[in-house]
């Protein structure tokens, strides 16, 4: 009993560092050694493509005005540059206020389908070569268009994902600071994957993509952008990273919130991967899988069954008189579970407490896993994307 305990320990406790931690360094190890690329600057206009800016939004009336101005007002030539707007079931009125733009096209849905449904309806009427998903409740930095597009000389790129970057005041709530943690671990990985192969998972806030790679979504897609993405991946094109083109946006407005949209995106990942077995062909495309297993698979499966494993056998092995090495892990463990328990405590006043806040998020993220795979198996988790409640983002009329 002992051995399959030992064994069982060894396995989880390796497995798990490798998904949270290994990967990380080994993907940064791995991009030392890759030569890099800068984007290719384009310099004249008239080299540079048509391109369609793509807003999907529902109940939108809030930020919809800024978020148009701000494309309009994109270092990238007018001529060039389409906005479209599909105002999906939209009753806030939203589509009165895009249609106070003439510059912007406009797609009214009277009846609420989801994102998916959205984009597929709008990708009828698109014609440039290139398009740019973005969410509404984004502002996109002056340059992002033209550095998106550099990247597509490369004719192996079939898309390119920019960056989302959250704006987190001192005085913020719990759910935009944990939420900025992890983007920052996120931001490194995308970085480092990008270097070596590919992103596998492209950010939605900011996404461009070639119009003729586009696979119809089916209509209750949860994860648009994930999907999306690594289909053109498995088409045998790679998805390239661009820190430059930001997308700013405001965190969610309570931790309550954040378990929310948590849960979506885990539900929404599940069933990523079982419309995409065909990422799962190592000898096809042994890097793409490599990444895909590494950075998503095991951090949606394995990982986060194997924490309390760990702790179980962990304590097994203890009771039953193992080495030094157990009993400082079982501590290490108990530290851990103890601190984010602490933190817990501190969440229910929305609260962060400096050190424990870190374990307290860890195991918040893998706690939502839960709930979504339990969300994923009911068919309890729509297609119709749930809009969280975000901390206002303040704009100049």
């Amino acid at each position: 009993m002992s051995v399959v305990a030992t064994l069982l320990y060894w396995i989880s406790l390796l497995v798990i560092f490798y998904t949270y931690v290994g990967y990380g360094i080994l993907m940064w190890v791995w991009a030392i050694f890759k030569r890099k690329k800068s984007a290719l600057s384009v310099e004249n206009d008239a080299s540079l493509p048509a391109v369609t800016i793509l807003i999907p939004a529902y109940n939108e009336a809030g930020v919809i005005g800024a978020k148009i101005r701000n494309s309009l007002e994109l270092n990238y030539p007018r001529r060039l540059c389409t906005v479209f707007v599909i105002t999906d079931g939209s009753t806030d009125g939203s589509p009165d206020i895009a249609r106070a733009f003439p510059q912007v096209h406009l797609v009214h849905e009277p009846v609420r389908l989801g994102k998916a449904v959205a984009i597929n309806k709008a990708m009828e009427s698109i014609t440039t070569p290139l398009v740019v998903l973005t969410d509404a409740n984004t502002l996109l930095s002056s340059d992002s268009i033209r550095l998106l597009v550099s990247h597509f000389k490369n004719p192996r790129i079939g898309a390119v994902s920019g960056e989302k970057k959250l704006l987190v005041a001192e005085n913020s709530g719990l759910g935009e600071q944990g939420e900025g943690l992890y983007w920052k671990y996120e931001s490194f990985l995308k970085k480092n994957d990008a270097l070596v192969g590919t992103l596998v998972g492209a950010a939605g806030e900011l996404f461009s993509f070639k119009r003729e790679l586009f696979q119809p979504l089916e209509p209750d897609t949860i994860l648009d952008d994930f999907v999306l993405s690594l289909r053109i991946c498995a088409k045998g094109f790679k998805v390239a990273y661009e820190p430059g083109a930001l997308a700013l946006e405001r965190g969610s407005l309570s931790i309550s919130e954040e378990q929310t949209r948590k849960i979506r995106i885990a539900a929404g990942g599940f069933q990523a991967m079982s419309r995409l077995p065909g990422l799962m062909r190592f000898k096809k495309h042994p890097l793409l899988t490599f990444q895909y297993f590494s950075h998503r698979v095991l951090r949606w499966t394995l990982a986060p069954a194997l924490l309390p494993i760990l702790l179980a056998v962990n304590l097994f092995l203890v009771v039953n008189d193992a080495s030094v090495w157990y009993r400082v892990t079982l501590l290490a463990q108990t530290v851990f579970y103890f601190s984010a328990g602490i933190g817990w405590l501190g969440a229910r006043n929305n609260t962060k407490w400096p050190i424990v806040f870190i374990p307290y998020y860890f195991l918040f993220m893998n706690w939502a896993v839960f709930l979504g795979y339990s969300r994923f198996l009911s068919g309890k988790q729509s297609g119709i994307w749930e809009k969280s409640e975000r901390i206002p983002f303040p704009v100049n009329d």
